[in-house]
């Protein structure tokens, strides 16, 4: 029987005609060898429940021949979901809609055209960021839209509900890189509960969750003191054995990751320093939750403490009506949106290019890449008949940082801001979610066309779906 077509923004693959297969490729993925290395690296025990398998030991494969970029350290995903309109921010199309205190504005030699009073602060950090205008998001559903962006691939796939967020794989990635004093965890998410987590991996490579607040982390030290803390550990080693021994399986295991995480974190000194902030500091970065959470994101990768991928997410774009509804109390408009975006975003790029790397010569900014998603954008031209705009599958995406060339557009759209004219990469079609996680593996060094073999479902994980056979890509012309 004839395998049916479907449509596009259901399957994980432009050519709907290929099979879901995942082929192989050569790489020294997990051997034996690098079990040994990894071994010596103090991973958690649940991570070699995962791996001591003979099946697993033969290793994560992949295409073979694949240039990775390599050029930053850490990655801060700031994530909008909602979707704010792209014509109206990032791909800015003027007409009788625009509001006049947009006051849109060329820059680059008129090659860039943007709302400098909706978002003042951003605007003179333009030299920074590169706009990707040629997206295309697979789906105009919120949730399936959210989903696909933070795991890379179809949520309603075949692999879609063991997947892990992209940020749990740097996580594991990282993990045999890590250092005695790397005590936080690899993967940190900030304002962002409700996202995809570990999938079918380790507990220990979920998001660690954060609720930023000026004084840090309320639990970070216990109420009856270091002594009567530490008995009291020790008691109950001796007490739950089973759940480092891992006869119970892998959910004591997963517990056990997280004691023992929580642990570190009480252990290590002036940690809790990496989560705090001034009252100027959350004056300049806008003084909203959104603002804290990207001064601790800048904290952390500042820190140097074990974590690679932060994520910030800022909600409420889903601005069907009153997109221009000015502020007012109770109102939701881009206005309001933007005034919590714009002193915070600009503060993180701004003090991240002032702060010294890790390597003599880089900023904390030439290390760190800072990406800015949404699932998709929102209708052009004229407002709808609530004065908003609805979805849309056309949407850009900005960078800025870990290598990645400032002041810079890649593709272009029509004068309506709803078609591409000229898709500006390589790949000569839309970038697609895949494309973008693509690019940030790439750049953290990460093999995007990595197949794993440990999956529960016995057909191979592969990091970005079809990568491997070259139907995604990173966006290189950005670097």
């Amino acid at each position: 029987m004839a395998r049916p077509r479907l449509p596009k923004s259901t399957i994980e693959c432009p050519d709907c005609t290929k099979a879901s297969g995942f082929p192989l490729g050569q790489s020294e993925g997990f051997s034996r060898r690098r079990f040994m290395q990894i071994a010596g690296t103090g991973l958690v025990a649940s991570y070699f429940a995962d791996v001591i398998s003979p099946r697993l030991l033969q290793g994560a494969t992949t295409a073979g021949g694949v240039y990775l970029r390599n050029t930053a350290k850490n990655a801060i995903f700031i994530f909008l979901p909602g979707a704010p309109s792209n014509i109206d921010t990032w791909d800015l199309k003027e007409g009788a809609w625009t509001p006049t205190d947009f006051n849109p504005t060329s820059y680059d030699n008129n090659n860039v055209r943007f709302p400098q009073g909706l978002m003042p602060m951003t605007a003179a950090q333009l030299d920074k960021m590169t706009f990707v205008r040629s997206g295309l998001s697979w789906a105009a559903v919120h949730t399936l839209g959210q989903a696909w962006v933070q795991i890379a691939r179809n949520p309603g796939g075949a692999t879609g509900s063991i997947a892990p967020h992209i940020g749990a794989v740097v996580a594991l990635e990282s993990q045999i890189n890590r250092k005695p004093s790397d005590v936080l965890p690899g993967f940190i998410a900030l304002n962002s509960t409700g996202i995809p987590a570990s999938g079918y991996f380790p507990a220990s490579y979920a998001p660690f969750q954060v609720v930023p607040a000026a004084t840090g982390l309320p639990t970070i030290s216990h109420p009856d003191g270091t002594a009567r803390f530490s008995d009291r550990w020790s008691f109950l080693q001796q007490l739950d054995s089973s759940r480092t021994t891992g006869a119970l399986g892998k959910a004591t295991l997963d517990m056990n990751d997280f004691y023992t995480q929580s642990k570190a974190l009480m252990d290590a000194p002036n940690i809790n320093a990496v989560f705090s902030f001034s009252a100027a500091e959350h004056t300049k970065y806008g003084a909203t939750s959104f603002g804290d959470s990207l001064i601790v994101a800048r904290n952390v990768v500042a820190a140097g403490k074990g974590t690679r991928f932060v994520q910030a997410t800022l909600g409420g774009w889903d601005h069907h009506s009153g997109i221009y509804t000015k502020p007012a109390n109770g109102v939701n408009s881009l206005y309001t949106q933007c005034a919590q975006f714009d002193p915070a975003y600009a503060s993180l790029l701004a003090d991240l290019a002032t702060m010294p790397g890790s390597v003599s010569g880089k900023t904390l900014l030439d290390e760190t890449l800072v990406v800015v998603v949404a699932e998709f954008g929102r209708t052009v031209g004229v407002l709808n008949n609530q004065a908003g705009r609805d979805h849309n599958l056309r949407m850009t995406t900005v960078w800025a940082g870990g290598g990645i060339r400032g002041g810079n557009v890649i593709g272009k759209t029509d004068v309506t801001g709803g078609s591409v004219a000229d898709f500006g990469w390589s790949g000569n079609r839309d970038i697609r979610p895949e494309d973008v996680v693509s690019t940030i593996y790439s750049a953290l060094g990460i093999d995007y066309t990595t197949m794993r073999h440990d999956d529960p479902l016995n057909r191979g994980f592969e990091y970005v779906p079809f990568a491997k056979d070259g139907t995604y890509k990173p966006v290189d012309e950005m670097f």
